[in-house]
């Protein structure tokens, strides 16, 4: 017995399957489109927080003996009507814009997920409660009001801002995290933790969030750029970000009216908006594409069958 059992080969240990997170982020850095994004997001984030260090100049300072200077060596972007360092100036402004869009979506995201999950799980009256508040808010022209509400709030400063922003921008992802939670609470891991006697919120704070975290993820993502694109718009019409302090939206309606015959006065501001903003979109689709693999797959068997439909048609 004791020789056959010395015969039989030892099984080889199986590797340990890899974890969601490391599966995520190997799509994630198979995915060229996202890897340039994160790329320019950190260089952005270097340039507006590492960036005013290099110079001289700060967003305050005024160079009376160069006005409308075009780029050079003393002002790198050139200066403003004022003589105002236009390098100095977009940094500080692209720093305020990164904040504000930053935080707008981590606040409009915490509040869509919570709303969301507690309305789709608990159900009831505290659902038709809370949806009856979303759509309210819906109703609402977002807008207006913040135009109407934000020179009120100037005490506050940026963050009153930023907490006015936030809460015209969750919505929508509410209605989201809603339906999926209704699906989730019927799932068995769901239903076991409610017979265990597990409390509701815990539920909610271990089961519901968790899986419904991709999602939230992605819409973060691109709510940041929203957010910026907002905070501009707001800015532009002088709602925004007041004086003397600036953000991108500012810098871009004050050169607007100069972009014709200085340019540098408009284009750095507004090309460092665009760039921001393609960045975010192309994380924002690698991380849809790294968490949920069937919208990739779905993208690739549409775009075959557009080929084969073009060449049958040819």
């Amino acid at each position: 017995m004791t020789a056959v059992l010395d015969e039989v080969p030892v099984a080889a240990a199986a590797p340990a399957p890899a974890s969601r997170g490391r599966l995520v982020l190997a799509r994630l850095l198979a995915a060229p489109g996202a890897l340039v994004g994160m790329a320019v997001v950190v260089l952005l984030f270097l340039l507006a927080f590492v960036g005013p260090y290099l110079t001289q100049w700060h967003y305050t300072d005024i160079d009376y003996s160069a006005l409308r200077e075009p780029p050079s060596g003393t002002h790198w972007f050139g200066t403003g009507g004022l003589g105002q360092d236009v390098y100095a100036q977009t940094l500080r402004g692209l720093q305020k814009s990164l904040i504000i869009g930053l935080l707008v979506a981590l606040l409009s995201t915490v509040a869509a997920g919570l709303v969301g999950s507690c309305a789709g799980y608990f159900g009831g009256w505290a659902d038709r409660l809370l949806m009856f508040f979303v759509d309210l808010m819906l109703v609402f022209p977002s807008f207006l009001i913040i135009a109407i509400i934000s020179p009120r709030l100037q005490s506050g400063g940026w963050i009153a801002f930023v907490v006015l922003l936030a809460a015209f921008n969750w919505m929508i992802t509410a209605r989201v995290v809603r339906s999926m939670t209704i699906s989730l609470k019927e799932r068995e891991f769901v239903r076991a933790a409610r017979f265990m006697g597990v409390r509701p919120l815990r539920i909610i704070w271990r089961h519901i969030l968790p899986n419904a975290a991709s999602y939230l993820i992605v819409d973060a993502t691109i709510a940041v750029g929203a957010a910026v694109m907002s905070e501009t718009a707001l800015s532009y019409f002088g709602f925004g970000v007041k004086a003397p302090d600036v953000s991108l939206g500012t810098l871009i309606a004050n050169g607007t009216d100069a972009a014709p015959s200085y340019p540098w006065m408009f284009y750095f501001a507004a090309g460092l908006l665009v760039l921001f903003v393609l960045a975010v979109n192309l994380i924002g689709d690698g991380l849809r594409d790294a968490l949920d693999p069937t919208a990739e797959a779905g993208r690739r068997r549409s775009a075959r069958s557009e080929r084969k439909s073009r060449q049958g048609k040819a």
